[in-house]
Formats: structure tokens, C-alpha cells, sequence
């Protein structure tokens, strides 16, 4: 059960307008044992009796402040969410301020499990908390509920957040059919190889101590004849002659963004080269981490 509007902006201050607290279900459990023990105790007259439900209704309202003690003054932010992938749970960085020790804190981000309970020291924390978003592009979590049970379990206390920073969803990673096309648009058949312009050529940018599994086209024959050791020529890439990946004709939006950004990763992890043609926009062959980025983010926002 929740109660009040959810919390909004990039930070919150958990106070008591926007804390709530009930008994759990061992706490009602409890209250009704107490006042079990109080009508005993009164009409047996036993003042044994009665001394222990006074001392469990103490400790009931003893624990009522005790937990709402442990997310008071707790202040909530949002982190930057590192971008991730639809079909998959996503982590979703929350920073945490906490003015004093709190015990048993579980964070849980829309219709997710709660995590497992944290005790927190006072000090600032950042953590990871997993959500599954509904598919590609920018996205807010949804609600944040932060909530605690401690010390006892007698008491339930929560707040509810809004994050608003959005988080970039790639498209989901599935194998499939991807057109390739060269520099005019044509189509290109098969993969390229790994990444260099001819053996021999004089298009060199680096030399490097030859290795026995260098062909013995790249070794520098000048500097060898001069007496100066064995190396090898280490050859400029070519990335004009990397293909451009595209959607494969036929097959749904969706479904074939899904192959791109498969496809993408996939080269990505093999060193290849590549560039993107999507929508009549195209992306430069490249390389390396930002490239990859570059591209997993224009096939996230593709309309």
C-alpha cells in the first residue's frame, strides 16, 4: 500500500511530509498479543502480566521511532546512467546522503524486487539499482521505493521518488540478417577482414620488432640490409573500405535494429571496422568504443 504523490526532481530530501510508516504484519501480530496480555493481566489480576504487555507496548512504540529514525534527513539523487540494452535488467545509479547510520534499507525500481537489505553508513553512497526498461531509447525508471524494516520488522517505513534523469536504451541484442554496403551504397557480400591496407605497401605508418608470425612481406628490407635488426611494417587502416551496416530489406524496423545492434557489438568485440546507414544518415567507418557508442545511440533513437 502506498500513500501521497511520489516525490519529483533530481534530488529529494526524505522528511517527515514524504516518509510514511505502518505495523508489518509481525507487527500487528504483535500489538494484538499485547492487548491479549493487558485483558489477561486484568482479569486474572496478574501483575506479572500485566508488567510484560506494558513492556511489549513499549518496545512497540520504541520501535515506531527507531525505524522512522533510519531514512530520516536521508537525501536521494540520481547518478548518470550509463547507457544499456532493452530486453535485459539495466542498472540505474542512485546516490544516497545519510545523515547517521541506517539499517535495512531496500531499494526497489518500478515493478522489480526489492534488493537485498543494506546497511548504510553516514556519508554519501551511489548504488546500482536494476530496472527493465519497456524498449529502445530515452527512458525514466519509474518510481523509486525506499523502504525499511529495522530494527525489529515490527514497522514498515518507506518513501516513494521519481528519478528524472532518462536513461539510453539500446536496442536489443539479436543475431540476424544485416545488409552491408559499400562507400556508393552497393552491396557488399561477406565480412571484411581485419583491418589493413595490402602487405608491401609503402602506405605505412609505424614500424615494430618483426614476429615470427609476420609475413615476410612487412618486413623492412631497407633497415635490415643497412644492418639495423629485423622489423616488421606496421600498415595503415583503411576504413574507407569497411562497409556500412544497414537494415536488411524486408525484415520490421524493430526486428532489424535489433540485428544492427547485435551485428554492432559483435564487430565491435572483434576489432573490425564499420560504419552505419540508417534512415539516409550515414556514420563513418570506424573504431573503438565512442564509434560503437555512436551507433548503438542513433539505432536507440531511430523514429
Amino acid at each position: 500500500m502506498d500513500f501521497g504523490r511520489p516525490q519529483q526532481g533530481e534530488q529529494v530530501r526524505l522528511r517527515m511530509r514524504n516518509l510514511y510508516i505502518l505495523p508489518t504484519r509481525f507487527g500487528w501480530l504483535w500489538l494484538a498479543g499485547t492487548v491479549l496480555l493487558q485483558v489477561i493481566g486484568v482479569q486474572m489480576q496478574s501483575n506479572g502480566t500485566l508488567l510484560l504487555s506494558f513492556l511489549m507496548l513499549s518496545l512497540f512504540l520504541l520501535t515506531l521511532h527507531l525505524t522512522h529514525f533510519n531514512l530520516q534527513g536521508v537525501e536521494l539523487g540520481c547518478g548518470t546512467p550509463a547507457a544499456g540494452f532493452a530486453g535485459a535488467p539495466v542498472p540505474y545509479p542512485i546516490r544516497l546522503r545519510c545523515p547517521g547510520r541506517s539499517e535495512g534499507v531496500r531499494l526497489r525500481l518500478g515493478g522489480e524486487a526489492s534488493g537485498p537489505p543494506l546497511s548504510l553508513a553516514a556519508g554519501e553512497h551511489e548504488l546500482a539499482v536494476a530496472w527493465t526498461p519497456p524498449g529502445r531509447g530515452w527512458h525514466k525508471p519509474g518510481l523509486l521505493r525506499i523502504q525499511t524494516t529495522a530494527p525489529l520488522g515490527l514497522f514498515c517505513c518507506w518513501s516513494r521518488w521519481s528519478p528524472a534523469t532518462a536513461q539510453l536504451i539500446y536496442p536489443a541484442r539479436r543475431a540476424g540478417p544485416v545488409r552491408l554496403l559499400a562507400a556508393g551504397s552497393a552491396p557488399l557480400v561477406g565480412e571484411p577482414a581485419l583491418a589493413s591496407r595490402q602487405d608491401g605497401s609503402d602506405d605505412w605508418r609505424d614500424l615494430a620488432p618483426h614476429r615470427p608470425q609476420d609475413s615476410p612481406s612487412r618486413l623492412a628490407w631497407k633497415l635490415l640490409a643497412q644492418g639495423r635488426g629485423e622489423y616488421a611494417k606496421r600498415f595503415l587502416d583503411r576504413p574507407e573500405a569497411a562497409p556500412l551496416l544497414a537494415p536488411e530489406p524486408g525484415v520490421p524496423l524493430e526486428a532489424a535494429l535489433e540485428h544492427l545492434s547485435e551485428r554492432i557489438w559483435s564487430w565491435h568485440g572483434r576489432g573490425l571496422s564499420y560504419g552505419l546507414e540508417l534512415n539516409g544518415q550515414s556514420i563513418a567507418p570506424g573504431r573503438g568504443v565512442l564509434h560503437r557508442d555512436r551507433c548503438l545511440a542513433a539505432l536507440a533513437c531511430c523514429r
